[in-house]
């Protein structure tokens, strides 16, 4: 089986919405990849069980996905030796777990670096983060974490 873990800061708003938004799209797909991947999300500096946060829960309902029962973890070593596969929210996210795990250094991109962009500007490397901010920039970080996760599926269902 392989393992996505996604990672950004606290593992309240992008990791966890693109850990769910990418359970929720193999669930629909059809294709090799079907019940072969795992999904998990951590973040660098996450307070362990912590919720997701209410903007996050609140722009994924209104996609159909329940995000309210998401308990955030933190980064272990563990996390990432079981990870085939680590795909940061930020370059900076991406240092931290090369400095942490040199080990894992052939598996760990951005995610936006991973996937070939997104649209017009395939140099961008990190993904919005939401954090504090109103529910319109909870709405873009996750159209844009959607956008990258619908491209991963295409590669991993074809």
């Amino acid at each position: 089986m392989k393992t996505i873990l996604f990672v950004c800061t606290g593992n309240t708003c992008r990791s966890a919405m693109a850990e769910a938004l990418l359970k929720d799209a193999l669930m629909n797909a059809g294709g090799q990849a079907k019940g072969k991947i795992e999904v998990m999300s951590a973040g660098v500096a996450a307070s362990q069980g912590e919720k997701a946060s209410a903007h996050a829960v609140r722009v994924l309902g209104d996609l159909g996905i329940d995000l309210s029962g998401h308990k955030a973890s933190q980064l272990t070593d563990g996390l990432i030796d079981k990870a085939s596969l680590i795909l940061t929210m930020t370059e900076s996210h991406k240092g931290i777990i090369k400095v942490m795990n040199p080990g894992a250094r052939g598996k760990v991109y951005t995610f936006l670096e991973y996937i070939g962009g997104l649209g017009e500007d395939v140099k961008a490397k990190d993904i919005l983060d939401p954090f504090g901010g109103s529910i319109q920039v909870y709405r873009k970080s996750a159209a844009e974490i959607k956008k990258a996760v619908d491209k991963l599926v295409e590669g991993l269902v074809n």
